[in-house]
């Protein structure tokens, strides 16, 4: 199995989270766009559709096995919104600051602030592979209008966890690996890489 791996995301905060959860294994995370990959669509209501979408069409042109993540952040006041939409939440250009003001707001009025951030990362070997590695992880939270924490990116700052009592950009980069939507999916699927290794 080749070490190198396509990451079908230019988001550069996913790039640093699942680098570094990857090390240990021996695999070198490249972000699609140092091969010149337009993002792929993600028509799909689902975040595991996609996903796969992503991985295939990030392998297809590139020749390499390909690891894509779909995640967001899914309140339950709202019936799981923003979900596959976290990204572009606000609409077009995508913007934290403007999709973490307006889930504030959908909130407001609402008695239950729960919420999940949700993560399925999807590992292809290659474009056509039919029994893609899949693994998914959720973490649970509160939704808090004051944002709070200079790390993180995306919702964090407004990320509240009440074990921990602080938000999500309040963790150094460690303890979120550890505890997040992200480092559950992808210590899930470390274990599925590691037995296809052997």
């Amino acid at each position: 199995m080749s070490r190198k791996i396509v990451l079908a995301s230019n988001n550069a905060g996913k790039l640093a989270e699942l680098s570094q959860m990857l090390a240990p294994l021996g695999f070198e995370l490249h972000p699609q766009a140092e091969f010149g990959v337009p993002e792929a669509d993600e028509p799909f209501g689902t975040f595991v559709e996609n996903a796969l979408a992503k991985a295939r069409h990030a392998s297809r042109l590139t020749g390499l096995p390909a690891l894509a993540d779909d995640s967001g952040i899914c309140a339950n006041a709202l019936g799981g919104e923003p979900g596959v939409h976290s990204a572009r939440y606000a609409g077009e250009p995508k913007s934290d600051a403007r999709n973490n003001q307006k889930l504030v707001e959908a909130l407001a009025a609402q008695a239950d602030k729960s919420a999940n951030y949700y993560c399925v990362l999807v590992y292809v070997r290659h474009a056509d592979d039919p029994q893609p590695l899949i693994a998914d992880g959720r973490w649970q939270g509160e939704v808090v209008a004051t944002p709070r924490g200079q790390g993180g990116f995306g919702y964090d700052p407004h990320f509240w966890l009440p074990p921990q009592q602080c938000t999500a950009a309040e963790l150094s980069s460690d303890e979120k690996n550890r505890l997040s939507h992200r480092g559950q999916a992808l210590a899930a699927l470390t274990e599925k890489l590691r037995s296809s290794l052997v």
